[in-house]
């Protein structure tokens, strides 16, 4: 079932207030230090981030598929992709998934989801990213799965469920208006997305199906405490403010309580509004926020466009453009919204800014310059007035002004400003100038090569290493091994490796005579050559009896919990023994029965 969103990025309706005098803005903050202490390496782009959010709907019309960004090279030059999007159920204020297509009006995003596109829709060998294709009965397929195997070929990049949305920020205030409401929510989405407890649509999904796929949430409420959303939207602008901080909170406390569990360390990042109004209005630059999110990113598109059909401007300019001439509150420019934040004392190496993979433009121009006249929005192959990078890339004449960092392009009728190798290079030298995180792109599927992405990586490549850090899991502090050295030259008492099975953080495996511990959610990666895997030590396979440390430290294992949902691999402690899951369990007690799920290590 296709979901009927239009594909532009969420601001664009908001932004049409431009008009009288109420700009959307969207984007979101990062934060500071998560309470889970985690050791931490530089991000995979020389200290950088690079994040892409890939569109649920574009399997469809745009069949822009995850194996593109393989193929094309993209995967390599991005950090993070933020999967868009996650929505909130209106009856039950919970994160949920289901089959119903996008409505109109207030109502039209009211029980709305694509489970299809998310883990439904099968995969040939030829448009995987693997290789290999789906088969009939297994619980996981569609983009969720593609994710996965994005990460096996990229052990760098992390996979984010980005929640809300334009269209889907409906339910935000509703969901985060009580301390019972906020820990319901959170717990739907952790159980859901970071726990992969999938429901079973069409045979596919059911508890587990989708562990692994993602490593963090990324939070896009537009807007909390402001007006300026979509038509519908339920705001609270006496409460919105508070309660957005204390949902972040909760997300934080939620996510690090399932690291101490499973010992994989989530992020949380959010989409930041540009406009200061509603930067106000949900006290998105509250330093406090910055406690609970990894990093954030602030929106820097959208900054006008054919909502003001009869004026032509810059939409992504870094800089304030002295010939605009519109209202002084409506001069937007990226740099006066990164200081928005920067001025309240958060940490530049918390914040990204956005940049667009598509344009915004007019017909009926009649002049080269920007803020002159037109007569309607341009042409679009999705929606009026946007278009993707690749298809304006060669339309008419290119134009960039480096003074305020802005590029357009213009063939006597129509007029486009969007970001080209040049805007996207001199924003690639601001972020570092500035110390700032990183960058975002809205969105992947309108730079089907990676060209503007790709650029923006080399450019941060060629830069100082940035400040940017990324969690890692260093394997739990398990020692050595333990009693692994009782066997001569250490026995191979773990499992061998499989390369088509599913580890997650702490499970061990030998593989060609040493033995090793997964650091984080694995599949594919061969140990020895992926960082997923820590060396244990050296073994002989089948030698020896020294396997009494088993995972090395025994105890050292989370204890098991009758509530949590383990998945095969997983290694719990329980009554002095330690204990691997043999397949997805809950509820189930380790050494209660010889045949149950679980192996006594």
């Amino acid at each position: 079932m296709k979901n009927q969103r239009t594909p532009g990025r969420g601001v664009r309706a908001a932004l049409a207030a431009l008009a009288t005098g109420a700009m959307v803005a969207g984007l979101a903050a990062v934060g500071a230090a998560p309470a889970v202490a985690a050791e931490q390496t530089p991000s995979a782009v020389n200290g950088y981030r690079n994040v892409g959010y890939f569109a649920q709907w574009g399997v469809y019309g745009r069949d822009f598929k995850a194996k593109q960004l393989q193929t094309s090279g993209t995967a390599a030059d991005l950090t993070h992709i933020n999967y868009a999007f996650g929505n909130i159920n209106y009856q039950t204020l919970e994160c949920f998934i289901a089959n119903k297509a996008q409505g109109t009006g207030p109502n039209g995003s009211d029980g709305a989801g694509d489970a299809w596109a998310d883990f439904g829709m099968g995969y040939t060998a030829a448009n995987s990213v693997a290789g290999t294709a789906d088969t009939w009965d297994q619980p996981l397929a569609g983009s969720f799965n593609q994710m996965k195997q994005l990460k096996a070929k990229n052990p760098n990049l992390k996979v984010m469920i980005s929640l809300g949305g334009w269209t889907w920020s409906k339910n935000f205030s509703k969901a985060a208006a009580t301390d019972a409401s906020r820990k319901k929510f959170v717990k739907s989405c952790v159980d859901l997305y970071l726990r992969g407890n999938l429901p079973v649509i069409d045979g596919r999904g059911g508890p587990g199906a989708a562990a692994g796929v993602f490593d963090g949430i990324d939070i896009d409420w537009e807007w909390p405490g402001s007006q300026n959303g979509e038509v519908g939207n339920h705001v609270d602008e006496v409460n919105d403010k508070a309660n957005f901080t204390a949902l972040l909170k909760e997300f934080r406390t939620q996510i690090d309580a399932l690291t101490a569990e499973n010992g994989h360390p989530y992020q949380l990042s959010a989409f930041l509004p540009a406009n200061p109004a509603d930067i106000a209005a949900g006290g998105w630059n509250d330093p406090e926020n910055f406690k609970y999110l990894d990093f954030g990113n602030v929106q820097g598109y959208d900054l006008h466009g054919a909502w003001n059909p009869t004026l032509t401007g810059h939409q992504a300019n870094l800089f304030d453009d002295p010939a605009d001439t519109r209202a002084a509150h409506q001069r937007f420019s990226v740099d006066k919204a990164v200081k928005e934040y920067l001025k309240t004392g958060i940490s530049p190496k918390q914040l990204g800014i956005g940049l667009a993979a598509y344009g915004r433009g007019w017909q009926g121009a009649t002049s080269a310059d920007a803020w002159g006249p037109a007569t309607a929005a341009g042409p679009g192959t999705w929606e009026k007035g946007n278009e993707d990078y690749d298809k304006l890339k060669t339309l008419g004449t290119e134009y960039y002004d480096p003074a305020i960092g802005a590029a357009w392009r213009y063939d006597g009728n129509q007029w486009w400003s969007y970001d080209n190798a040049q805007s996207t290079t001199r924003k690639g030298q601001y972020i570092a100038e500035l110390g700032l995180g990183g960058g975002m792109w809205w969105e992947l599927d309108g730079d089907r090569n990676g060209e503007l992405i790709g650029t923006l990586a080399d450019k941060l490549r060629a830069s100082a290493t940035g400040p940017a850090t990324d969690p890692v899991y260093d394997g739990g502090g398990g020692g050595d091994g333990g009693g692994g050295d009782g066997g001569g030259d250490g026995a191979c008492t773990a499992p061998a490796w499989n390369s088509t099975a599913v580890y997650t953080g702490g499970a061990k495996v030998s593989h060609e005579g040493s033995e090793y511990t997964a650091q984080w959610w694995t599949q594919g990666g061969v140990p020895g050559s992926d960082s997923a895997w820590k060396l244990v030590g050296a073994c002989e396979p089948g030698g020896g009896d020294g396997g009494d440390g088993g995972d090395g430290g025994g105890e050292t294992a989370p204890a098991w919990n009758a509530t949590t949902a383990y998945t095969g691999g997983q290694v719990v402690s329980h009554e002095g023994a330690s204990y691997r899951a043999k397949w997805w369990t809950q509820g189930d007690e380790p050494g209660a029965s010889a045949w149950g799920p679980w192996e006594l290590q």
